[in-house]
């Protein structure tokens, strides 16, 4: 069994306006980054911050969905990594919410890697979700670190190349969106 760790907890201030509920297929962004998760993690944790009050209203009904505050949030993306592993109880994905584009076959494909740390690759570029063994909770949660990149780059990871462009497009800001939109 799997968790999943959406990160949601920033300002969104290159964006203007909290860009995980922009419009995408039919839905906010958010929720086609957590649909996918769900086919291979049962519980999903989405760790909210500045914008949590409309965060919990979005999931009050999705019982698969547990919303965690990151009251540290400004402090950055990996104080809400820590408090979203917190609430793991198994091996975990983590990847931003606004990454709406990965593939269920990417998931599938890393946990089928079998590795302690697996990191997808397109085209030699990686990008997200990142697959931890649960073994590295403990290590996460007390680390000096202050970004994913760093620690990850502490253990030795496991690399899958998959078809799939999704891992590399996030959406930062309104371009971005127009982007995702198929408008620029």
């Amino acid at each position: 069994m799997y968790d999943g760790i959406v990160l949601a907890g920033g300002f969104s201030s290159r964006a203007n306006t909290n860009k995980m509920f922009l419009e995408y297929n039919g839905k906010p962004l958010i929720l086609n980054t957590i649909e996918t998760m769900h086919e291979v993690c049962k519980n999903i944790i989405v760790v909210t911050g500045h914008y949590h009050e409309s965060m919990i209203e979005l999931f009050l009904n999705i019982d698969y969905v547990k919303v965690v505050y990151n009251k540290h949030y400004s402090d950055g993306m990996f104080s809400s990594i820590k408090v979203g592993v917190l609430a793991t109880a198994n091996s975990f994905f983590i990847i931003p919410g606004d990454y709406p584009n990965v593939k269920i076959n990417t998931y599938n494909c890393m946990i089928k890697a079998n590795k302690q740390i697996v990191v997808p690759s397109y085209q030699h570029r990686l990008g997200h979700p990142i697959l931890f063994d649960k073994s590295f909770k403990k290590m996460i949660l007390t680390t000096n670190h202050n970004n994913l990149k760093d620690f990850r780059n502490d253990y030795e990871f496991a690399i899958l190349e998959v078809d799939d462009s999704g891992i590399l497009f996030d959406v930062d800001d309104l371009n971005d969106y127009k982007k995702l939109l198929g408008k620029e």
